[in-house]
């Protein structure tokens, strides 16, 4: 599958991710979705870190390559050219939830990302009005499945302290949908 992912050119307008053997495709965005993966992009000093939006994410262990929202890495821990970046270069993922990801985002993410070693996973919910940060990957968590030991939230409004970067999001300007 991961072969075939890998050559395949998805419509014009659509993210593919392959999550667990699954292609993924998801139509365009909502405004509110933009707006907050924006915020959080320009909440992050581009002189320390890499801040990307459609780069897919190589989580080697299960051969899956999502493509969240914004990766964020440190500078110069991506050298070469490539499709994806391997996960153990990732700093933070960002997923913004939608009425149709609420799963994949909470659940099937969380697992993957945590699987994947990405030290933090910061979930935008535009449905609930608030944030998760995820941090601490275990791929011996309790239960059996890959997880993180630490969840911090914050309502929108209210800011966010992302310790693996080193500084409090401003989430003043998140929106929800309507």
């Amino acid at each position: 599958m991961s072969r075939l992912f890998e050559n395949w050119e998805p419509p014009e307008g659509v993210k593919a991710e392959l999550l667990r053997g699954e292609i993924v495709l998801v139509g365009g965005q909502d405004v509110v979705h933009n707006l907050a993966v924006t915020e959080v992009q320009n909440g992050i000093p581009d002189a320390r870190w890499h801040r990307v939006t459609t780069q897919d994410v190589l989580i080697p262990s299960d051969g899956s390559e999502p493509q969240p929202d914004l990766v964020v890495c440190d500078r110069g821990a991506v050298a070469g050219a490539g499709r994806a970046v391997p996960a153990s270069a990732v700093t933070l993922v960002v997923e913004v939830v939608s009425r149709s990801s609420v799963d994949r985002d909470y659940r099937t993410k969380r697992h993957l990302y945590a699987e994947g070693g990405i030290p933090a996973y910061l979930i935008v919910d535009p449905l609930r009005g608030g944030c998760v940060l995820l941090s601490e990957p275990r791929t011996d968590a309790p239960g059996g499945e890959p997880d993180y030991l630490l969840e911090r939230s914050a309502g929108f409004g209210d800011p966010l302290p992302v310790d693996v970067l080193g500084l409090i999001l401003d989430t003043s300007e998140f929106q929800t949908y309507s």
